[in-house]
């Protein structure tokens, strides 16, 4: 890695770098969910929103995004705002990091983008909504998000509300199982399906606490296991939809988008942009929920994992 060239690519917001090198614990946010994942202003409010949890849990955070062709690790509110707002945002993913900072561009970060500027900033947790995975249909698209394979070498945790529900969930946990990336389920044994609680696969483990979490990822690491750990948060009972509702909406979704055409990177967005029409809103009060679930389970993984690292 060359240090003195990511001088010029990668800026550390003052408060997150002071926290890492006092040893307190910071949690990383992508930010996709910002200009690809929700309209404005709710985008920018659930950012904010999320921001104050983690604050309030005890961690700091760390929004993740491209302003200018520059790793931003940590954003200010007006870069926020900027962001919700902010029109031609690229979603970047791994392949994509070399042409957005050479031509200067902004880019909002997905799962697998914000996993590799955090490893480099040095932060172990990360929350997220949903991760991507294997897309239905797979077998003849070879649609595989790149999620899963930064999962498999980037060693960042990630916290998240399972997979997103438009995927195939048995294909993406058997890509998981074949990169060597745990999946454990935070109070759960059934995988979480995004909107609802219950997905009909078993997760690998099943974790109670912060800190057996926490554990978990300081041995994995220290045995020199590289890669990252999937903790599986379920969406709070109270603000899941309805399984067999959301099911019949997301095959609705899909045929949508097949008959559009729409592959590829633009196919979640649109997806989630067509079940929020579908669902009449009540999709993206969900999305929103289980966020800021995950930022508070997050945040107290990320103080346990933290407070390990001083012994």
């Amino acid at each position: 890695m060359n240090q003195a060239y990511l001088k010029h690519v990668l800026y550390i917001k003052p408060e997150v770098k002071e926290a890492l090198a006092a040893g307190k614990p910071v949690v990383a946010l992508e930010s996709t969910i910002i200009s690809h994942g929700m309209p404005y202003p709710e985008n920018v409010a659930t950012a904010r929103e999320v921001e104050s949890i983690i604050r309030r849990e005890g961690a700091v955070p760390a929004t993740i995004a491209i302003l200018n062709g520059v790793i931003k690790v940590g954003l200010t509110d007006d870069e926020l705002e900027y962001l919700g707002q902010a029109q031609n945002v690229v979603k970047v993913s791994r392949r994509d990091f070399p042409i957005v900072i050479a031509n200067k561009q902004n880019g909002a970060t997905t799962v697998a983008a914000t996993m590799i500027c955090a490893a480099l900033a040095g932060i172990a947790v990360f929350v997220t909504g949903g991760i991507g995975g294997v897309h239905r249909g797979a077998q003849e698209t070879f649609d595989i998000s790149a999620d899963l394979t930064e999962l498999g070498q980037t060693s960042v945790a990630v916290v998240c509300a399972g997979a997103k529900s438009i995927l195939d969930l048995g294909l993406t946990l058997e890509h998981l199982e074949t990169l060597g990336v745990p999946v454990i389920g935070y109070g759960t044994e059934e995988l979480p399906a995004f909107y609802t609680r219950s997905s009909g696969f078993n997760v690998d483990y099943r974790m109670d606490t912060p800190e057996d979490v926490a554990a978990a990822i300081h041995h994995k690491w220290n045995l020199g296991l590289n890669g990252g750990l999937v903790i599986a948060n379920p969406i709070p009972a109270e603000d899941q939809l309805d399984k067999q509702f959301i099911d019949g909406i997301i095959e609705s979704a899909l045929k949508h988008a097949a008959e559009r055409g729409i592959k590829g990177k633009e196919t979640t967005p649109y997806l989630l942009s067509e079940i929020k029409r579908l669902t009449e809103g009540t999709s993206l009060a969900a999305n929103i929920q289980l966020i800021y679930n995950n930022a508070r389970v997050g945040a107290n993984i990320a103080k346990a994992y933290a407070l390990l690292q001083k012994y």
